[in-house]
């Protein structure tokens, strides 16, 4: 099974190694049809805290590392 990869913005950077991404997820309500917004935050795990806030970061599914961590951050391609 492949993992999850997801895209968002870092809102925080303020633990050590973890970042806390913000994913923004959209689609049509399906009685009011119109587009709606939804986003959720994901703690992932950053090794070397190379990302800041504010920064677009992809996060890969991956074996729970911590109580709230299952994400690791992708490196910059």
């Amino acid at each position: 099974m492949p993992k999850r990869v997801l895209q968002g913005v870092v809102v925080s950077d303020k633990q050590e190694k973890t970042v806390v991404v913000k994913v923004e997820r959209r689609f049509t309500h399906p009685l009011l049809k119109k587009t709606v917004r939804r986003s959720k935050n994901y703690h992932a795990h950053d090794e070397g805290s190379a990302f800041k806030t504010g920064d677009l970061v992809s996060i890969e599914e991956t074996k729970p590392i911590s109580k709230l961590k299952r994400w690791v951050v992708l490196p910059k391609a």
